[in-house]
């Protein structure tokens, strides 16, 4: 049994719309495909499409077969002789930019150092004079009602002095109170209970912080005949014997704000706090009670740092005890409300530095302190 198959057109004409794309292509009629078909050709290789500039070069009011220099400055001496008539100058670009002078550049440890200056001075605080980098340890321990026998006063946290070794001049009056508030208590304290030594209190060191000259400027205040509200700051550097790494050194800077005046509380200083911090640009904050030697209640203070992710610790605050205030003769109803922070942190984050020791020592780059740009906390 034989089978028979018939093929049969379905269509009168085949129309291929390709070649007939491409063909008005050739003859110069492009606008005729669209870009959709043209970007398909493409895709298949079938179309390469190229780019031809013309250019019309004629000869212009300028022209000129050699080259004449054109003169930039207009000297005396074509004054003088009147040949700048026949010069042809050179008209000035305004939009140029100028040669950078050379000039002296500051630190950023210091352009940062001078927007926490003025944010204090924006909020009415006076500067402490910080010039005493030597102290004895009477002033930056015992009279913050900080015992002998503190870890912190080990020679392993302290930079003690050979030369002078020791310290004599001291307010005795004020020596013996600090003396029997330690050993024996008193203003409500019943204080360490233990031997005190006026030997250990002479011991120099270098300041392990500026809360040293907070102290006495109190005890100078304590003086005067009638108390008067104070609010005092310092930025400055202080030395602890740490190891170094890439968030330590043996040497940094201290920021501290100190409010002295009749019935602060721990709400006097949250609310100076959030003004301070807002000044920075800070406006998430957290406290966390905390223990220091010589304020009672304690803070530290974190902010949510948004880069990282998470709450980062920014300050360490607190209130004065009254076994530091009034062996000093303060009045019995004034209270000294003070936070401190380091200045290489903030530093850090502002310009973007991970180790310290490229921001302070032998590592730092020349070029970073020529660029860095001025300091600008957001706020």
């Amino acid at each position: 049994m034989w089978q028979y198959y018939v093929i049969a057109s379905q269509v009168d004409a085949v129309e291929d719309t390709v070649k007939e794309k491409l063909q008005l292509i050739v003859k110069g009629k492009s606008d005729s495909v669209n870009e959709k078909d043209k970007n398909e050709l493409k895709k298949r290789k079938l179309l390469n499409e190229v780019t031809i500039k013309t250019y019309w070069v004629t000869k212009g009011k300028g022209f000129s077969t050699s080259i004449t220099k054109q003169e930039t400055d207009l000297t005396p001496e074509m004054i003088a002789s009147g040949s700048w008539r026949d010069k042809k100058f050179k008209a000035y670009n305004f939009n140029a930019l100028g040669v950078m002078p050379e000039c002296g550049h500051l630190h950023p440890l210091m352009k940062v150092r001078t927007q926490f200056r003025q944010i204090f001075l924006e909020m009415g605080f006076s500067e402490m004079p910080t010039n005493n980098f030597v102290e004895s340890s009477f002033w930056n321990f015992d009279a913050l009602f900080q015992p002998q026998q503190h870890p912190a006063r080990d020679q392993h946290d302290t930079f003690f002095m050979q030369d002078p070794a020791m310290a004599s001049e001291f307010p005795m009056d004020y020596l013996e109170r600090v003396k029997k508030v330690h050993s024996e208590g008193g203003y409500g304290s019943q204080g360490y209970k233990y031997d005190w030594s006026i030997n250990e209190a002479k011991k120099n060191l270098l300041r392990t912080h500026t809360t040293a000259v907070s102290a006495r400027m109190l005890y100078k205040l304590a003086q005067q005949k009638e108390f008067t509200p104070v609010k005092y700051f310092s930025i400055d550097r202080v030395f602890r014997n740490e190891t170094l790494d890439a968030t330590h050194l043996a040497e940094f800077h201290q920021i501290e704000g100190v409010v002295a005046d009749y019935g602060l509380t721990l709400g006097d200083l949250m609310g100076v706090l959030k003004e301070f911090f807002n000044k920075l640009g800070i406006t998430k904050l957290r406290f966390k009670p905390a223990y220091n030697p010589y304020t009672e209640p304690s803070m530290e203070v974190f902010s949510y740092h948004e880069g990282l992710k998470k709450w980062v610790e920014v300050g360490n605050s607190g209130v004065f005890r009254p076994e530091m205030l009034l062996p000093m003769g303060l009045p019995e109803d004034v209270s000294v409300i003070a936070w401190g922070l380091s200045l290489e942190r903030p530093t850090m984050i502002k310009y973007g530095i991970n180790n310290i020791r490229e921001l302070v020592g032998h590592k730092v780059n020349l070029q970073m302190v020529y660029d860095s740009p001025i300091c600008r906390l957001d706020s």
